[in-house]
């Protein structure tokens, strides 16, 4: 998993990743914004290894059998290949089983599709040359396509299909027998293998007039392999308040995130200003394996701040020193251990029908539905997040309400099936079912308000709630679609405090122009845990929060904003409540 993990601390916190210790997660604003202008990504990455095997293929030889490769690409939305890495040939044989593992980084967030083509090879070849074997010089057999969660989330991670030619693949035509292809998918130990440091420094400089420097830690690796170039900060410390002398929590570095342990790493500590704009105190270039033997030596790495005379670098080497005080290597249990084990996510989707909409049969409403085909922003909402989420619950039946409509003669209701049945069954099938569904509820439903979120919610942690008495192995996410700021607000954090001990997460898009200031105050990223009417504290963070427009232009896509914490609040719920993946899979 690709995250950085840390402690809580006294005073601001500067934490991107879940905590280690049970009920905290927390982050500060000013640090956030530079860790994310820096290309911080908090996405869950895992290093999967793929084999290949076929049966039955087309024999294209005349004199012996055919002598199949096989390539995998990943295909873009655009229709575009790039290839992820070849087997060898197998020479003379219909039944290959491939011994060249293909390696693929497995993107939670992202929907991966792979393509799969499988080549009769004309000329004698062996070892890497088939790296550079040109393919169009060699006869096609056949190809198939999955993403690459079908893969993660079937029953022993073997996937099994059809091959197909590229005109069958495209057109409903009857297909030829051209064989089968079966991946069989296994996470590499490194996407499981934690090392947790504990970090200390003395005789940092003082940056601040009227109290000592406010100190926390970024580590960052380097873009590509080497000592130089661009960097990319992957873990970061809490902020400890007037010290100079500061010794942070424990954090807990992924290996995936490092990539081997010889692999230098930057680690920048920094004086923490509100304004975002941090003062450098002074840097160290180690790896995990230095970091280790620094720990065994109970020694101290002075750190170097870098001086520029002229165009030429050097390093001006400081009092201040580095301390690793901890240090422990171990191998912890993933995201995709708890698939691997039965685990799946219910997907569920709750919209706003409250009249701030507009009408929805007027082109400045945003639930008008364009003729042309283009989506609205719920539309585009809806399919982005479900299509993610689609492939990791077993029988894709969503539940999907509404709210702060006023349903075909009834009064206004802050929680109505969607698709407009009565008690208990908010079910549809697919996501094309909640499409049809919301389409139907266009023209069934009265827009009204006022804008509440505690029923849904409420209803979604119902349940979770019977999963969890049932002993299901299932964890719930609520995607919420509104367009404007809510009018219950200490009534959902009530409900949220509730269900943030429950297996449940709640994905929220904020659509149209409206102020949506007031809704972070759910996203608990700013530092701040939610307190109910009570005074009970929410055991977790369970919120994620997007506006819509500061994601659609493009380069950061609503599912990738939404979907980066939600392996960390599965992992979080789970941890907390000492559930271990089921090693027996289940029989249906």
């Amino acid at each position: 998993m690709g995250n950085c993990f840390s402690g809580d601390s006294h005073g601001k916190f500067a934490v991107g990743g879940t905590s280690s210790a049970p009920n905290t997660h927390a982050s500060n604003d000013a640090v956030d914004n530079f860790f994310s202008s820096r290309g911080h990504n908090r996405g869950l990455f895992s290093q999967i290894e793929l084999s290949l095997s076929a049966s039955n293929l087309r024999d294209r030889d005349v004199l012996s059998k055919s002598d199949p490769l096989a390539v995998v690409y990943n295909k873009g939305k655009d229709g575009s290949l790039q290839e992820l890495g070849r087997t060898e040939v197998v020479s003379n044989s219909l039944n290959p089983q491939w011994i060249t593992k293909i390696n693929v980084t497995y993107c939670f967030e992202t929907v991966q599709t792979l393509l799969f083509r499988v080549y009769d090879v004309d000329t004698q070849v062996h070892g890497p040359e088939a790296k550079t074997l040109k393919l169009d010089d060699q006869q096609y057999l056949g190809e198939c396509t999955c993403k690459l969660s079908q893969i993660v989330t079937v029953p022993k991670r073997s996937w099994t299909a059809d091959l197909v030619t590229i005109a069958e693949s495209t057109e409903s035509t009857r297909p030829k027998k051209l064989g089968q292809l079966t991946v069989n998918a296994e996470e590499e130990l490194i996407s499981k293998t934690t090392v947790e440091l504990t970090f200390r420094c003395s005789n940092l400089e003082n940056k601040d007039f009227f109290s000592k420097s406010d100190c926390f830690l970024v580590i960052s690796k380097y873009v590509q392999s080497g000592t130089s170039g661009p960097t990319i900060p992957i873990c970061r410390t809490e902020v400890l308040n007037n010290n100079l002398n500061p010794k942070w929590k424990p954090i807990f570095l992924n290996m995936s995130q490092v990539g081997n342990k010889d692999a230098p790493l930057i680690i920048e500590c920094f004086n923490f200003n509100s304004n975002g704009k941090h003062d450098l105190l002074g840097k160290a270039q180690k790896s995990i394996s230095e970091l280790e033997k620094l720990s065994s030596s109970k020694q101290g790495e002075n750190l170097f701040l870098p001086v520029y005379i002229g165009k030429d670098h050097q390093s001006k080497v400081l009092k201040s020193q580095l301390f690793v005080d901890e240090f422990s290597e171990s191998v912890r249990h993933s995201f995709l251990d708890y698939l691997l084990g039965g685990c799946e996510m219910n997907f569920m989707v709750a919209i706003d029908f409250t009249a701030s909409n507009g009408n929805p049969r007027l082109p400045d409403s945003l639930h008008y539905v364009d003729h042309s085909g283009r989506p609205n922003a719920y539309q585009k909402a809806i399919q982005e997040v479900g299509d993610v989420l689609q492939f990791y619950d077993h029988d894709k039946e969503f539940p999907a309400w509404g709210f702060g409509g006023r349903p075909i003669d009834g009064p206004i209701s802050h929680c109505f099936n969607l698709n407009g049945s009565s008690g208990n069954k908010p079910t549809v099938s697919g996501i094309q079912g909640i499409m049809n569904a919301y389409g139907q509820a266009l023209s069934n439903v009265s827009l009204a308000g006022p804008t509440l979120f505690g029923p849904v919610i409420n209803s979604a942690a119902k349940l979770a709630s019977e999963s969890v008495a049932a002993d299901e192995h299932k964890y719930f996410v609520l995607l919420i679609i509104t367009d404007g700021v809510i009018t219950d607000q200490q009534e959902t954090i009530d409900a949220l405090v509730m269900a943030s001990d429950l297996p449940l997460s709640v994905l929220i898009v904020g659509v149209g122009g409206a102020d949506f200031k007031e809704m972070e105050i759910l996203d608990a990223d700013n530092g701040e845990k939610l307190h109910s009417s009570t005074g009970r504290v929410a055991s977790r963070d369970i919120v994620q929060f997007v506006p819509f427009r500061d994601v659609q232009g493009g380069e950061i896509s609503v599912v990738r904003s939404l979907l980066a914490e939600l392996p960390s609040q599965f992992l979080t719920y789970m941890k907390n409540n000492d559930i271990q993946p089921k090693t027996k899979l289940p029989t249906t």
